[in-house]
């Protein structure tokens, strides 16, 4: 399968950031087609972020849909089409940078721990977690699957909830529930305080 033979003007049509040579072939199965023009965004921002070069990016990305592709009827009769596509896109990634000996691109001390500095810590932790942020990535790298789809998704890459949860098919309060769950899984590991909870504010004439 090749995805190079994209009609004029298609650089518009699929989407900013993509590439001549990543286009979709005009034979493939419609919803495969469907498929690949909804989640190629996030898809090669999310190899790109831990590849740093976007042509690294495209080369991961093209094997995943190559993957996908050759196990689609399957990936369609399992019933969770999203999550087997993000277990490909994550498998094909990391073994990438495993074989290449290397972590992620993306820097620490940026979207993750900037997000977290409000998530999991009052500015008078900020030091600590600082000093906590050389396992930060190992920490995140040990959530379960979705969790970790969140969290990379919503804090390193940036999209809204509601796009996060178009992306793997749940819906906003699922992704909520794993945000939330990933950044308590995440204070714990690196032994961060727990941030307290406001009390509740009694109604008038209570």
């Amino acid at each position: 399968m090749r995805y190079d033979d994209s009609p004029e003007g298609a650089s518009a049509e699929y989407g900013a950031g993509l590439t001549q040579s990543m286009f979709v072939p005009l034979d493939l199965p419609l919803d495969f087609e469907g498929f690949y023009l909804g989640h190629q965004e996030a898809f090669h921002a999310y190899a790109e972020v831990h590849f740093g070069v976007r042509e690294t990016a495209e080369e991961v990305i093209h094997e995943v849909f190559l993957e996908i592709h050759a196990g689609w009827s399957q990936l369609l009769s399992a019933g969770n089409l999203e999550q087997g596509a993000w277990a490909i896109v994550r498998r094909v990634v990391h073994n990438r940078l495993d074989r290449e000996g290397r972590g992620p691109a993306f820097v620490i001390n940026g979207p993750i721990a900037q997000a977290l500095d409000t998530a999991l810590v009052t500015a008078r932790d900020k030091l600590h977690k600082m000093e906590s942020s050389s396992g930060l990535y190992e920490a995140i790298a040990e959530l379960p699957d979705r969790q970790f789809e969140v969290i990379v998704l919503r804090y390193v890459l940036g999209y809204p909830t509601a796009k996060v949860a178009w992306y793997i098919g749940i819906d906003d309060r699922t992704v909520g529930h794993h945000l939330r769950r990933a950044k308590e899984r995440l204070r714990v590991k690196l032994g961060l305080p727990d941030t307290p909870k406001k009390p509740k504010q009694k109604g008038a004439g209570a």
